[in-house]
This record gives structure tokens, C-alpha cells and sequence, in this order.
């Protein structure tokens, strides 16, 4: 079911996708409070909008996708395994 929100004007922002295979638009609801709120401007506000777009692209396509798979212990081995590798290296040559 999907909701409708009727005789409440909105502030939206609408970005292009920096990658339009997942997506074509980004549609951001601004609270109303967010403008002019600590010297927040406008463009900043559509500029926030668009890392968020485009963080989203980036985690949710090519290696990233794969990347956040990997459980944090292979990490943690694979980066002692490489430590390991370097200090056998160091003391041979």
C-alpha cells in the first residue's frame, strides 16, 4: 500500500544518479527546519544530497558490493598475513 500525503507542501531535492544502471533519480524529503538551520545553505544541503547518492552507487555496485561480503576476521588475517609476509622479507634480504 502506498502512502499518500495530501495538502502538506514539501521541500524535496531531486539528484541524477552518478550511475544510472541502479538507478535514474534520487528523490531527498528536506525538513523544513534544515534550511537556514546553523548556516546550513541550499547548496549545501543538494550537496550532501548528492555524496549520498553517490555513496549509495558506490557501496552498492562493482567491488564495493563484494567487499562489504567479506567478514572483518578475513580483514584481520589477510592484513596479518601481509605483516607476516613483510617481516619474513625484511629479515632474508
Amino acid at each position: 500500500m502506498t502512502d499518500v500525503v495530501k495538502g502538506i507542501s514539501r521541500r524535496v531535492i531531486v539528484v541524477k544518479s552518478p550511475d544510472p544502471r541502479l538507478f535514474e533519480q534520487a528523490i531527498f524529503i528536506v525538513k523544513e527546519e534544515a534550511f537556514g538551520k546553523d548556516g546550513v545553505t541550499a547548496d549545501q544541503i543538494i550537496e550532501e544530497a548528492r555524496r549520498v547518492a553517490a555513496g549509495y552507487v558506490r557501496r552498492n555496485s562493482g567491488l564495493g558490493r563484494y567487499f562489504r561480503k567479506i567478514p572483518g576476521v578475513l580483514y584481520v588475517l589477510g592484513g596479518a598475513l601481509l605483516a607476516s609476509i613483510c617481516w619474513i622479507l625484511s629479515t632474508i634480504g
